[in-house]
């Protein structure tokens, strides 16, 4: 994300949501959490979301449906990676940085059970470091 904000040459102002869906797990539970209490004021705003990774949809797509309640003026989706995969839940992204097939990646900000977030590179995540945690 920080890559991107020094691109863009407009002035804006930045919020972060704290939602979570894979709660520890390497998929989805399909359960969306909102963990703040209110919403960022987006009344009459144009508002892009930026995510990591578009995956099942389900996260996205909760994300963008609550915003859409605090009636912005547009709304528009940039991920920097997007899963060859059908979705649990129907959502696109506008904006894509690089599309992957169906794995379990981490690194540059991509985690599994808060871990390898600070790696300097995107990596598939071992598979029997997956099944270990379980």
């Amino acid at each position: 994300m920080s890559d991107l904000m020094r691109r863009i040459p407009l002035p804006l102002r930045l919020d972060c949501l704290s939602v979570a869906s894979y709660h520890g797990r390497a998929e989805t539970t399909g359960e969306v959490i909102f963990k703040q209490v209110a919403l960022p004021d987006v009344v009459d705003r144009h508002i892009l979301i930026l995510d990591d990774i578009l995956d099942s949809g389900q996260t996205l797509a909760a994300i963008r449906e609550k915003l859409e309640t605090a009636q912005p003026r547009s709304i528009r989706v940039c991920v920097l990676l997007q899963k060859k995969k059908e979705r649990a839940r129907p959502v696109d992204a506008d904006y894509v940085g690089f599309e992957i097939e169906d794995e379990f990646v981490v690194g540059y900000g991509l985690d599994f059970m808060e871990r390898y977030r600070n790696l300097p590179c995107i990596g598939v995540l071992r598979k029997e470091l997956i099944t270990q945690s379980n």
